[in-house]
């Protein structure tokens, strides 16, 4: 018997949503400069490029691992483990992303929809804090616009709401659920400025600057209960 579907459920996207991953990044390319030089920072993000485009998910720790084997097993390249898995993700967060996520919860269930792997990514989650505020409610694929039939069987609801910094990936998942789905799109990273990337696709049901802007919006018209 299948799980009774929620009225709405809320779904939101990690990196430049609610966490400043611009910074995060710039945080571990002075990390890599001040470990090993300029030339290896480049060496190690034209790994980190090569391994997106072939696995369709950004690997920071695989691009470690690879970067050791070409430098031949530098043990400066061991700061960079640690770094990572002990960053301050929590410092990173967006002004007023917590208090956005706890806001929708008085509309329905809340979720984290995002790409990525399944070791470091959760390790940020968890240690921002995210993954506690949507009370363990996490899927991580690595295009979860192709992934909709597994959310709707894990998270069943009559509607969702997409918050993503990405345009591109609110549109692909608003051509398969339609008017089931309200998009946010939250005007946050590089990607939501990239004109390139932004061109010919419709606008988001509701644009906003900064996430936090969340915490006085009414989703009641989605569900006829204002509040």
């Amino acid at each position: 018997m299948g799980a009774t579907p929620d009225d709405i459920v809320f779904l939101f996207d990690c990196d430049n949503t609610l966490l400043d991953n611009d910074r995060v990044h710039d945080d571990l390319d002075a990390r890599l400069a001040a470990l090993l030089g300029a030339e290896a920072a480049a060496q190690y993000w034209k790994i980190f490029e090569t391994l997106r485009t072939a696995l369709g998910y950004a690997d920071y720790l695989g691009a470690v691992q690879a970067l050791s084997l070409e430098l031949g097993r530098d043990p400066r390249v061991l700061g960079l483990s640690g770094f990572l898995l002990d960053y301050p993700f929590a410092e990173r967060l967006y002004p007023g992303a917590l208090a956005a996520v706890e806001h929708c919860r008085k509309f329905g269930k809340t979720a984290i929809l995002s790409d990525g792997d399944v070791v470091f990514q959760p390790r940020k989650l968890e240690r921002s804090g995210i993954r506690a505020a949507v009370e363990g409610r996490v899927l991580i694929y690595v295009h979860k616009e192709r992934e909709l039939a597994d959310l709707q069987r894990r998270y069943p609801a009559r509607r969702y709401v997409m918050v993503d910094d990405k345009l591109r990936l609110l549109a692909a998942m608003k051509s398969v659920l339609a008017d089931r789905l309200f998009t946010v799109f939250p005007r946050q990273g590089h990607y939501a400025f990239d004109a390139a990337a932004l061109r010919d696709l419709p606008p988001a049901d509701l644009t906003v600057e900064h996430i936090g802007e969340l915490t006085t919006y009414d989703f009641g018209h989605l569900t006829g209960e204002p509040r």
